[in-house]
């Protein structure tokens, strides 16, 4: 495992995480981008926007060019339908790329963003160069399981739910309070049935490509906080496992937004997987 060391840089990070500039594609996927070099696309999680990725686009578009994109129905993206699964997700990225005529990029995505990079990665062959699979679920057991589709369920009727995903997702130690409220105000800001959509597809996704990820080829990186209850560090070294070169890496004492909360290890660690070529 990783230890958390300093997170001086955590509040200023994250507290610089305002609106960032945005383009879109021509069927209305909303992207910002950043840098040149090698493309690394980055894909958030249910209730986010892109500027969650804000210290990775910072640090990693020096020498990168760096697409942080808002998936359907969070921030300024078009929408998916109703009932659309986890493969119309992949679907949808697909034709972001082609939209952006972008041939080969690695990827990054984090929670229901690590599903649809996971899944691009075991479909799109060598268009996906790296992957890298951040706080994602991977076969989850029966209680857990149990657990994320009743809240699946549970939306249509309560709406998005702020409280319960802040508890899980942070700690209450002082270095976690910035990143909290930045996350409290993504929720806040999320359009409710674009949530719904989402989390349905991410509750009912972690089998839909669990037994691909022999045939994923390339660098794949599986990073998870110590402490994240339902992304567990479990799960990444069982992913890891069965990649033909992949890698896990556990960061100590962080919950689900460690890209928030230990930003500088985060990096780190992209940057290291970043560096890895095909003979890895």
């Amino acid at each position: 495992m990783l230890t958390a060391g300093s997170t001086k840089g955590t509040a200023a990070a994250t507290s610089a995480a305002g609106a960032l500039p945005r383009k879109r594609t021509a069927s209305g996927t909303a992207y910002h981008e950043v840098g040149s070099g090698e493309a690394l696309v980055l894909i958030h999680g249910v209730g986010m926007r892109l500027e969650a990725w804000a210290p990775q686009i910072a640090f990693l578009s020096v020498g990168h060019r760096v697409i942080a994109v808002d998936m359907p129905g969070h921030g300024e993206s078009a929408k998916l339908p109703v009932g659309s699964r986890l493969e119309e997700f992949v679907a949808w990225f697909g034709r972001f790329l082609n939209e952006m005529a972008i041939e080969t990029t690695n990827v990054a995505g984090h929670s229901m963003g690590a599903l649809v990079s996971g899944g691009a990665a075991a479909t799109f062959g060598e268009r996906i160069s790296r992957v890298a699979y951040l706080n994602g679920v991977y076969r989850r057991d029966p209680e857990a399981k149990a657990a994320v589709l009743a809240r699946a369920a549970a939306i249509p009727a309560t709406g998005v739910d702020k409280e319960g995903p802040l508890a899980r997702w942070f700690g209450d130690d002082p270095d976690s309070l910035v990143a909290r409220e930045l996350t409290r105000e993504w929720l806040n800001l999320v359009d409710p049935e674009g949530y719904a959509v989402a989390y349905a597809a991410f509750a009912g996704g972690d089998e839909t490509y669990a037994d691909r990820w022999k045939d994923v080829r390339g660098p794949a990186l599986f990073l998870t906080g110590s402490d994240d209850p339902n992304s567990t560090p479990l799960m990444a070294t069982q992913m890891a496992a069965l990649a033909p070169k992949g890698w896990s890496r556990i960061v100590e004492g962080h919950r689900h937004m460690v890209n928030l909360t230990a930003p500088d290890i985060v990096n780190s660690l992209l940057a290291e997987w970043l560096s890895f070529g095909e003979d890895k």
